[in-house]
């Protein structure tokens, strides 16, 4: 039960073992969970998972109560702490040998300390995911830009500082770099314009500055582009958005950016969210919005929008309260129909005013 096995040389060995709720046939975790020696004397083991095992019922157990993980050199390949509240301490620097190693998940714990820059030495990695925890320190080890192999790095909700290193442009296989809600300062390095393969990006609620890098407009692969809640500053209108027509996410709202809403936007037909509220935005609405086919929700509200909102009615039932344009004090709304429903007038817009000259 939450155990695999194989055989090596005639006898069957344990392979894979998941402590804890995340499979009906996972070993129960001990309400006095520790690490124990027979834990390590498993030499074939390649998988070794823990979900919601070490939680806070007494003294937290340090995940550096054992020196004996490097006796797992030779065989592990995955090795995964997910939701372990009463897990603390810094992360073992002899994870940095791990060198089989293709997944490292350690998932909302009580870690703290800072990301070990020998964690680059584990050329292997395919997934790195450092989320939820609270490292601290200067930010991302340049030693993680010879992680070729990597597709996921993640290390989101932590309170990492610091600048973004350059050598994050060697991740030539990454498919997917969070670093969201973290206190990440600098400019997004032009060496990110090298992740070709990049479909997610978000840097989100950090306090990145340097307005938009033109290095995005080169991921042609993203699909969503998250870089909300970051001083930013700059013009919406620095990139060539037609180069990113795979986009389904768009999230740029409070950044403090300028100029007018782009009409190569209304291009993005993949488009299902559009967040660009918040900002210091200026100018007409684009009507072309309305023929973007896959579009749910479309966040404006809080800038310095003027003129008309021409779209049909139609189209603000689509969208209901999905499509936000209050606080922008010029901003009013035509209809197509003579007597506008309230249920389908955009919410916290007045109806522009005839002028009767007679």
């Amino acid at each position: 039960q939450g155990v695999s096995c194989d055989l090596f040389d005639g006898f069957w060995y344990a392979t894979g073992i998941n402590i804890g709720p995340v499979h009906e046939n996972s070993l129960t975790c001990d309400e006095d969970a520790k690490f124990t020696s027979h834990l390590f004397a498993l030499r074939h083991l390649k998988s070794l998972s823990f979900f919601n095992c070490f939680v806070l019922r007494g003294k937290p157990v340090s995940i550096l109560q054992t020196q004996e993980w490097e006796l797992l050199t030779e065989s592990l390949e995955s090795l995964e702490f997910r939701s372990n509240p009463g897990l603390a301490g810094e992360i073992p620097a002899s994870f940095g040998g791990l060198k089989r190693l293709k997944s490292l998940v350690l998932i909302e714990n009580g870690l703290t300390g800072t990301v070990p820059e020998n964690i680059g030495n584990l050329t292997g990695l395919k997934r790195l995911n450092l989320a939820g925890n609270s490292f601290t320190g200067s930010g991302i080890p340049a030693s993680f830009g010879g992680l070729k192999q990597l597709l996921i790095l993640d290390i989101s909700r932590n309170s990492l500082s610091g600048e973004l290193p350059p050598s994050l442009g060697g991740l030539i296989s990454l498919l997917k770099l969070d670093l969201s809600n973290n206190q990440l300062t600098g400019s997004i390095p032009e060496e990110l314009g090298s992740l070709k393969q990049l479909t997610l990006l978000d840097l989100s609620n950090n306090r990145l500055s340097g307005a938009l890098s033109k290095s995005i407009q080169g991921l042609s692969s993203l699909q969503e582009l998250i870089l909300s809640n970051n001083p930013s500053g700059g013009e919406i209108t620095a990139l060539q958005w037609r180069n990113l027509m795979n986009l389904t996410v768009l999230g740029l709202s409070n950044m403090s950016l300028t100029g007018s809403i782009p009409d190569a936007i209304a291009e993005l037909e993949a488009l299902r969210f559009l967040g660009l509220n918040d900002n210091k935005l200026t100018g007409t609405v684009p009507q072309k919005l309305e023929s973007l086919p896959n579009i749910t929700a479309i966040h404006i509200q809080g800038n310095n929008l003027t003129g008309e909102l021409k779209f049909p009615e139609l189209f603000y039932a689509r969208l209901g309260r999905r499509f936000k344009a209050w606080g922008n004090l010029n901003l009013c709304f035509t209809s197509d129909a003579k007597q506008p429903t309230t249920s389908n007038a955009p919410i916290g817009v007045k109806q522009c005013t005839q002028n009767i000259i007679k």
